[in-house]
């Protein structure tokens, strides 16, 4: 604890009923934030070898997130449930430092996104080109420009405080209405990280859409290129704008209320509507990883896939005749249809030993039984009303590719 005029200042500003329902709230949300994000850099780190350079924006957004909420929310339900805060005055510019270095990452992340999104778009040409190390060198600008902005009120320009609702610490919204530079950080905050990338988001996703629409009017005519290179990154678009859409709805209140405070008199925003916008700005936390886990196939897919092998890593390799998962090894009479894909055809293509089950002796024992083998990958290949089973290696060019 502070000195008596510090322990004033932090004190909470609304009732205990409704410092306790945003203690609640903000467990919620950090139990939810810490497992989602966590999942998703664990899916992300799994299947590292097949991100696009365009996912590593949601991987550093995941990391901008967690970093939030790993540094504020410790702070901010204690302090919520005993109504003012626990911890010094330097506790406190460091929660501001944190809340305004991840918020900031977070919001530059997703227009950098939604830039790079806009570009294999509407400039397929440059778009194409776009490599990880372009992506690599990015995301160090978005730290880097984030870091300028919190790191200004450490050096005197601006200054961090206690939130008007006394439980958590910010940029200090008072400050403006008696010192110049203060007002020029936050009206150059207001522009440089709001209004700017908030722009910068709108006109590309609009681009975007105008660009897809096009596309799809001359789809009956021709497929051209950008054509392809449209439908190729359409699911990445579609979550990019949602994690957008989230993140701005989720900040926006707090934008709000923090101009009227700044550019108006601060004694006539209720606490309480402070209090309101802060927890809809710490929410933005939790969309990432839901709307990346639930609505990304191959993210869902590489989850469900690793929590299989989990289960069977650690619960042994479970075989029965009526499993029917995939991965699942079974008796010794099925062990050719043990984690088998299939063609395009329905016919399955084997591979001999089971290739996310632990069972090395059961795939030593597969080996030995199909000694002398040549595995061959058929087709049938239906000419009129008959039919014929060809291998795969005869098939013509065209054939093949449609496989």
């Amino acid at each position: 604890m502070g000195n008596a005029s510090e322990t004033y200042l932090l004190e909470s500003r609304i009732s205990k009923e409704n410092d306790f329902l945003m203690g609640a709230i903000y467990t919620i949300f950090g139990v939810l934030s810490v497992g989602g994000n966590g999942i998703l850099l664990f899916v992300a780190y799994r299947k590292k070898s097949s991100l696009k350079p365009a996912e590593f924006f949601v991987v550093n957004l995941a990391i901008s997130d967690l970093g939030m909420t790993l540094s504020l929310f410790p702070l901010a339900i204690p302090s919520a449930f005993t109504h003012m805060w626990l911890f010094t005055r330097t506790a406190c510019v460091g929660y501001a430092f944190c809340g305004v270095l991840f918020g900031l990452c977070s919001l530059t992340n997703l227009t950098m996104l939604s830039s790079v999104c806009w570009l294999k778009v509407c400039c397929p040409h440059y778009g194409n080109k776009f490599s990880f190390c372009h992506a690599c060198l990015l995301v160090a600008a978005v730290w880097c420009y984030a870091g300028v902005f919190a790191v200004g009120p450490l050096s005197g320009w601006g200054e961090y405080g206690a939130e008007p609702y006394g439980t958590a610490c910010c940029i200090n919204w008072e400050a403006p209405s008696r010192d110049s530079a203060a007002m020029s950080y936050i009206v150059c905050l207001f522009f440089f990280c709001y209004i700017l990338p908030c722009t910068v988001i709108f006109l590309s996703y609009t681009f975007i859409l105008l660009t897809i629409r096009g596309s799809r009017q001359n789809v009956q005519q021709h497929m051209s290129a950008q054509n392809k290179t449209t439908d190729a990154h359409a699911p990445i678009i579609k979550l990019s704008v949602a994690v957008c859409i989230g993140f701005l709805t989720a900040w926006s209140p707090y934008a709000v209320v923090s101009m009227w405070a700044a550019f108006g008199n601060p004694t006539d925003v209720p606490p309480m509507a402070f209090a309101m916008a802060a927890i809809f700005a710490k929410s933005s936390t939790l969309y990432n990883p839901i709307i990346y886990l639930v609505f990304k196939p191959n993210f869902r897919k590489s989850l469900c896939r690793d929590v299989a092998l989990c289960r069977t890593t650690f619960g042994g390799c479970l075989c029965s005749h009526g499993s029917a998962q995939k991965g699942t090894c079974r008796h010794s009479d099925h062990k050719e249809e043990c984690n088998s894909s299939r063609l395009s055809n329905g016919l399955p293509e084997n591979h001999g030993a089971c290739r996310h089950c632990p069972c090395p002796e059961r795939a030593t024992g597969a080996t030995e039984n199909l000694t002398g083998y040549s595995a061959r990958q058929t087709a049938r290949i239906l000419k009129g009303p008959t039919n014929s089973e060809v291998a795969v290696s005869q098939l013509s060019n065209e054939q093949s590719d449609f496989l």
